[in-house]
């Protein structure tokens, strides 16, 4: 019987970069969750437990900061890795690995447009699974 798949809870306000993902992720054999701002973010990440996060950090309702920051400060959730996935300045970057007192630094980072087998090589390192494990 096959492992159940992972699976993965995508957070952007834009639905192309949601459909893009979802696209990759599913073709790969995970599940995906998408949300379209912090807020609906987190509900499902306290609700459903995803394996892992993709979070983008500039969008209405809550930021990808803010979700970030309540992800880890919550015992429910602190423990799903985040994957930032942005389009911002890219000193960002810099900034979010500095803030370990705050929170810890994501597990990993990427700028927007993202090289796909870069994304995917790291969501299959962190979720420890291989690539072509469609079921």
């Amino acid at each position: 019987m096959p492992d159940q798949p992972k699976t993965v809870l995508v957070v952007d306000d834009e639905e192309d970069v949601v459909r893009y993902l979802t696209s990759l992720l599913e073709d790969n054999g995970y599940d995906v969750l998408p949300a379209y701002d912090g807020k609906e973010g987190m509900d499902l990440a306290k609700k459903e437990k995803p394996d892992l996060i993709s979070l983008d950090i500039t969008m209405p309702e809550k930021t990808g900061v803010r979700m970030f920051r309540d992800l880890y400060e919550d015992p429910e959730t602190r423990d799903i890795p985040v994957v930032i996935v942005t389009a911002i300045d890219p000193n960002f970057k810099k900034f979010i690995y500095q803030r370990q007192k705050l929170v810890p630094p994501p597990a990993a980072y990427f700028e927007k447009p993202i090289d796909k087998e870069e994304f995917l090589a790291e969501v299959n390192r962190i979720l420890g699974t291989s690539k072509g494990q469609e079921g």
